[in-house]
């Protein structure tokens, strides 16, 4: 009953949630990353830790060999603050978790295994938006910034390409909870991917936003929609345009949303990160600490 799914599995013995994992913790890959938002950048770059498994399951996850595919290896609490402290060493400026919404137990584990370690890095909460406000509870006394998406607003769109009609709800509570946990717009910074041709469920989001958690959060807009090769999940197969970039511009300007980031238009897939390989990005976006 960890997340919104609420599968109700013992996966203590085993079982496997609809996010495929069992309550063991596994790591798929730990990198510093230069490609997330400026201060979460700094001069060192972002600590990823990429979490296997995914309680959501996005038709076109950048990140699926990690989040859908089973790659991963199990780790200890103590061998998870190894990971951490290797990223430490290695300039990181925070410990940035990512898809960790269905692992919380064993992260937090792995979080009081690194504090014990002496370890005083932030740690960021970098999750889809789909979390329960009970296992948010549990990562209060943990989580030093909050890094969510917020998708969509349309049940049919996160039906069909999320498989969780439920999302709009459950995310803009979790929003909620993540900045009254906080209250600081500066420790929750809202995401949001641009689908190529579903420009209103963008509108309804900024709108929400908006209205919302305006000088509450930061929000990160984000144009770097890019359809996975050889996938068989029905997902858009273009890239967003000019003409659709430019109309959301103007939505900011309109709902007069100011702070936070907007991403330049990105095309082109030679950025897409393979897990496969030891350092799964560019050399440029990041540097291989540790795979599994």
């Amino acid at each position: 009953m960890l997340c919104p799914r609420n599968c109700g599995v013992n996966r203590l013995t085993g079982e496997v949630g609809l996010c495929g994992e069992t309550a063991e913790l596994r790591v798929g890959a730990a990198l510093i990353h230069m490609g997330e938002e400026p201060p979460l950048v700094g001069s060192g770059g972002s600590g990823t830790i990429f979490i296997s498994g995914c309680n959501l399951g996005c038709a076109f996850c950048q990140n699926f060999q990690v989040s859908q595919d089973g790659m991963g290896k199990v780790v200890s609490p103590e061998e998870f603050a190894e990971i951490c402290a290797a990223l430490r060493d290695n300039r990181a400026e925070n410990i940035n978790i990512v898809t960790g919404s269905h692992a919380v137990p064993g992260l937090i584990e792995g979080f009081i295994a690194m504090r014990k370690a002496g370890l005083e890095i932030p740690i960021l909460w970098n999750s889809s938006g789909y979390d329960s406000l009970e296992a948010l509870e549990l990562l209060s006394d943990h989580v030093d910034i909050y890094l969510p998406d917020l998708k969509t607003l349309d049940s049919e769109i996160s039906g069909r390409f999320f498989n969780a009609p439920d999302y709009p709800e459950t995310a803009k509570a979790a929003l909620l909870k993540m900045t009254e946990m906080k209250n600081d717009m500066s420790k929750v910074i809202v995401r949001h991917l641009i689908l190529p041709g579903y420009l209103e469920s963008s509108r309804s989001v900024l709108k929400w936003f908006a209205d919302n958690m305006r000088e509450r959060a930061l929000l990160s807009l984000m144009t770097q929609y890019t359809p996975i090769p050889n996938r068989s999940k029905q997902m858009p197969q273009k890239y967003l345009s000019e003409r659709e970039y430019d109309t959301v511009l103007g939505w900011l300007e309109e709902f007069e949303i100011e702070d936070g980031f907007c991403q330049e238009l990105v095309t082109g897939s030679d950025w897409l990160p393979d897990f496969k390989r030891n350092n799964p990005f560019s050399s440029e976006l990041s540097i291989p600490v540790w795979h599994c």
